[in-house]
């Protein structure tokens, strides 16, 4: 994938849901979700004076038009993760919400948050299911709050799959942006003036001279509508410029674009994972928010749409029916593995307008609000086998199995997984036991 850095050359504004009148400072300081670049990148593709490019259908999946005029769709193949804060070159990401202040001679990148075993026939509960653990914390209450940002030698130490040979950092969001308020006011479009209504205040994110926006992206469309030819369109937008507008009011990054090898992401763990009673542990931690809506009786929400009611992973070790169908093969096995305990933080409000799609049931107008699980998020996994818990890593970690890691391979988000949400790495865990 490329890797794109942005360079603010003012201040950024990324306003959520949440209205900007009133004592409301309407929230425009916060680190922008990832459908925002998204967003920007592919009003800048259809910016672009990029000529032949791949023209796809109107319609949802398993419902297309097959109307010639209906084939003006472009830049569907638009693939992103991030942004993230890259300081002095650093690429940074949010801490795991297990992980809360250190004791004395304590690993800072040690979980303090552990799932709680009670040896008890029935133990009183009020968890959401199908948990069956509560996670507790096992250190001393605190009203110390731990750097929200952790450098990859920080993650690689927390997840145990890597020499930590780079030294271990920890940032907060200070160390690489301010954040700036001014005040605003309506405007009346009929007469340039102020509507004698509105008044507002809102804040600015601005970064330091050291820090810049860190994107991955990708747009692999054919050429001459061969699926054997094709090219990536992300080069050839910035081959011919170097800036692009991002978030509220139009604001202006220059963009560096360069081909990197290696996704520089946390690499999860694969294997070894440990046994306790039977069942082999794995962790699942959210690198980037993750959207679970409600499907059919389903709840959605902070538990995933590939977990059923009852606990149980519906994710496949191998192809699914349809893609064999497709192109041969033998289709994969559940996974047996069970949801047993979640530590997730407060939702992210994910909003946005959408303008006029041509569909009739897609109008212009403000998009349906959702709500994201934050990254940082915690799921805990007991398999019925060591085979099944290097399976079930195959199908969590945003690179699979892979060692070579040059492709993002699992978007575990149910919506907006090409935007970059749902990217995940694994690990092990061990309960804390009591009786």
């Amino acid at each position: 994938m490329n890797t794109l850095l942005l360079r603010p050359t003012d201040v950024l504004f990324f306003r959520d849901g949440r209205p900007m009148s009133g004592s409301l400072s309407g929230h425009g300081a916060a680190w922008p979700l990832p459908t925002v670049t998204n967003a920007a990148l592919h009003a800048a593709l259809h910016r672009a004076s990029i000529t032949d490019v791949h023209a796809h259908r109107r319609g949802r999946s398993g419902d297309y038009s097959n109307q010639t005029k209906d084939r003006d769709r472009k830049f569907g193949s638009l693939t992103t993760a991030g942004p993230f804060p890259v300081v002095d070159g650093e690429w940074l990401f949010p801490r795991p919400l297990d992980v809360g202040p250190a004791a004395e001679g304590q690993s800072p990148t040690c979980p303090t948050y552990f799932p709680v075993v009670a040896d008890l026939p029935h133990p009183p509960s009020s968890l959401a299911k199908p948990l069956l653990y509560p996670v507790a914390n096992s250190q001393d209450p605190s009203k110390m709050a731990p750097e929200p940002w952790w450098n990859l030698a920080a993650w690689h130490q927390y997840l145990g799959t890597r020499p930590n040979d780079a030294p271990v950092k920890f940032f907060h969001d200070s160390d690489f942006a301010n954040t700036e308020s001014t005040f605003g006011i309506g405007i009346d479009p009929i007469t340039g003036t102020q509507d004698k209504k509105q008044f507002y205040s809102a804040h600015y994110l601005r970064l330091r001279e050291n820090a810049r926006l860190g994107l991955l992206a990708e747009a692999i469309d054919k050429v001459d509508n061969d699926k054997n030819k094709t090219r990536d369109l992300i080069p050839a937008l910035f081959s011919t410029e170097n800036s692009i507008i991002i978030g509220g009011q139009q604001r202006i990054c220059t963009t560096e674009c360069s081909n990197d090898a290696t996704i520089p992401l946390p690499i999860g763990q694969l294997t070894n994972f440990p046994e306790h009673h039977g069942k082999f542990l794995v962790k699942w931690v959210l690198l980037t928010p993750a959207i679970f809506p409600a499907i059919n009786f389903h709840s959605g929400g902070w538990l995933p749409s590939w977990i059923d009611i009852s606990g149980q992973v519906q994710l496949l070790d191998g192809p699914g029916k349809n893609f064999v169908k497709r192109h041969g093969g033998t289709p994969g096995q559940r996974i047996p593995a069970t949801l047993v305990a979640a530590l997730t933080g407060k939702p992210l409000v994910v909003t946005g307008y959408a303008l006029d799609s041509g569909l009739e049931d897609r109008k212009p107008g403000p998009k349906p609000t959702l709500l994201a699980v934050p990254p940082g998020s915690a799921y805990y996994f007991e398999c019925s086998s060591a085979a099944a818990a290097e399976s079930l890593a195959t199908a969590l970690n945003w690179h699979g199995n892979s060692t070579v890691i040059t492709t993002i391979r699992n978007r575990r988000s149910t919506l907006m997984g090409e935007k970059g949400f749902g990217l995940g790495v694994c690990s092990n865990w061990m309960p804390h036991q009591i009786s």
